[in-house]
């Protein structure tokens, strides 16, 4: 090195998500707007409720519509529409406030059957107080 050689240590992490390299900030910088939003989440939010429009429009008549225009299974298609349900709420910190889900997509896909009220906790593993009993 030289006496104009400035040298800059970051540390990082890389760790493998679906089979691809992902660069993580240091531990100790655990804020939440450093935390990003799952793309395959946003893109699957975003296409259940494209198709749940399409129902509603009467562009489609039915799953099995949709799913052979997407070239999927009408299956997959019925699974995935379930996030098109999810609560406000859940929906308003998952797309406007980025905020990632707790939970894989397959798990919250299965929380969309929950009722409204119910929802926010196991998306962001928000634990309730514990009721005390006289």
């Amino acid at each position: 090195m030289t006496d104009n050689t400035i040298r800059v240590v970051i540390p990082l992490t890389v760790r493998r998500k679906n089979g691809r390299p992902k660069i993580l900030p240091p531990a100790d910088h655990g804020l939440a707007k450093a935390r990003t939003q799952d793309a395959h989440v946003l893109r699957a939010i975003a296409r259940a409720w494209n198709w749940r429009r399409r129902i509603e429009r009467g562009e489609a008549s039915t799953i099995a519509d949709i799913a052979t225009a997407e070239k999927v299974t009408d299956r997959f298609v019925s699974r995935m529409m379930r996030l098109a349900y999810l609560s406000p709420e859940v929906l308003e910190k998952l797309l406007v406030h980025r905020i990632p889900p707790a939970l894989a997509l397959n798990d919250l896909i299965a929380v969309a059957d929950l009722p409204w009220a119910e929802q926010m906790g196991p998306v962001f593993a928000i634990s309730r107080p514990i009721a005390l009993r006289d």
